[in-house]
């Protein structure tokens, strides 16, 4: 099993930042992967980074285009997303997500509970 807290969320005006952060527990393998997605009101959700936290490689959705950054620390086992030059369009429920494995395809084996980012112009 393994357990996802995200924080960081909260409500900032257009073109500030946030960083979310994503603390992860348990079994070390499950959670070898770290996503974030997201899901506008009315929309599907959809994926946003990936990060393998032992070997450091990274995975954006196209539409990122350096926005946002991932990253992890593995001294607290924590996952964040450095989001920059926020957009209204970026309002959201971001969510992280763990997978032992083909990370970058958007693969989830768990979820956390999700944190709101609501971005005003």
């Amino acid at each position: 099993q393994v357990q996802l807290v995200e924080s960081g969320g909260g409500s900032v005006q257009a073109g500030r930042s946030l960083r979310l952060s994503c603390a992860a527990s348990g079994d070390t393998y499950r959670r070898r992967c770290i996503t974030w997605f997201r899901q506008a009101p009315g929309k599907e959700r959809e994926g946003v980074a990936a990060m393998y936290t032992e070997g450091g490689s990274t995975y954006y959705a196209d539409w990122v285009r350096g926005r946002f950054t991932i990253s992890h620390d593995r001294n607290n086992s924590t996952t964040y997303l450095q989001m920059n030059a926020l957009k209204p369009e970026d309002t959201a429920v971001y969510y992280c997500a763990a997978a032992g494995r083909a990370c970058g395809s958007w693969r989830v084996d768990y979820w956390g509970q999700g944190t709101q980012v609501t971005v005003s112009s």
